[in-house]
């Protein structure tokens, strides 16, 4: 365990956490608004996979790695669209409707790649995101190799962070997806638009999935595999409880999972080979497991999340 230990305190180890929290943090954020708006979207991980195809497939054949995350985010923003309008206009099943979307997606998104990329012996590959160091700020010892001299959309995460809370708990709007996922009777009275908050906080939830899946196509991995989403998109839904639906917290929910997958790949290069590497795989869903089982228990989600509006119902 000596060297399991020597290899947490470098400086590799600290920027592999903030690597892995990226696509978290992103579909975290996302789910989040959704769910503030009172919608949840259990489309996220077929929605992360479309979108992490639809990125690598627009950047393999443009050459152009920005167009792959406009295509990826207006992937996400479109699918976003489809589950709210089941499940805001038409009031069908939040969760029915969220599977759905995310076999639909999933099926598509094996579909659309065997039809551009065909069967090959060898998956394409493409020329994916640099890191990009900041000037002065990655100087700083420890700190600056592992925060600043990441991907470029490692850094919009980490804006990301703070502009949603900005968003959530200091605009109109942030305002008006509160009321909506708490009261949307109460909303609906004020003059707010219930329809249309819900379907712009879902809208916008789809287009952080979109990052999420461009990051793990088009930096993480730099190709696409059915395998690239591995579980991420259901660990964000209990991320959100355990973060309690606030952008902070969320975002550090997201470290802490980020820390311990890091944890068990260190774990699995340390030589423990008489143990299982299977057992390693495992830890990162244990604790979310466990965190879910511990912080539901006093979590209060939005009231009105799940709950269907109809103004002529009252």
């Amino acid at each position: 365990m000596s060297a399991v230990f020597e290899q947490i305190f470098q400086v590799g180890f600290l920027a592999a956490i903030i690597r892995i929290a990226t696509p978290l943090a992103f579909a975290t954020l996302g789910e989040m608004f959704s769910e503030r708006a009172g919608v949840l979207n259990l489309g996220i991980e077929g929605i992360m996979l479309l979108c992490a195809m639809t990125g690598f497939t627009a950047t393999s054949l443009s050459g152009s790695l920005w167009l792959g995350v406009l295509v990826a985010v207006l992937t996400g923003m479109l699918m976003g669209a489809l589950h709210a309008l089941f499940t805001v206009a038409l009031g069908l099943s939040q969760h029915v409707c969220g599977i759905g979307v995310t076999l639909f997606s999933s099926g598509l998104a094996y579909f659309l790649y065997r039809l551009i990329f065909g069967q090959q012996s060898v998956p394409p590959a493409i020329k994916g995101f640099q890191t990009l160091p900041i000037p002065v700020l990655s100087d700083i010892p420890v700190l600056g190799p592992a925060v600043f001299n990441q991907f470029a959309l490692v850094y919009m995460a980490i804006i990301a962070i703070p502009l949603a809370a900005f968003v959530l708990y200091r605009t109109p709007w942030g305002l008006s997806v509160r009321m909506v996922g708490e009261n949307p009777r109460a909303a609906d009275s004020a003059g707010v638009s219930v329809i249309a908050t819900r379907f712009q906080a879902v809208i916008l939830g789809g287009a952080l999935m979109g990052l999420a899946g461009a990051f793990l196509s088009m930096a993480q991995f730099n190709a696409f595999t059915f395998g690239v989403v591995s579980g991420r998109g259901w660990v964000a839904i209990a991320l959100v409880v355990f973060g309690r639906w606030d952008p902070w917290r969320s975002a550090g929910a997201a470290l802490l999972f980020a820390f311990v997958d890091a944890l068990q790949l260190r774990m699995q290069a340390s030589g423990l080979g008489h143990i299982p590497y299977e057992a390693f795989l495992m830890l990162p869903f244990i604790f979310t497991i466990v965190a879910m089982a511990v912080m539901s228990r006093n979590a209060v989600a939005p009231s009105a999340l799940l709950k269907p509006f109809r103004r002529e119902e009252r």
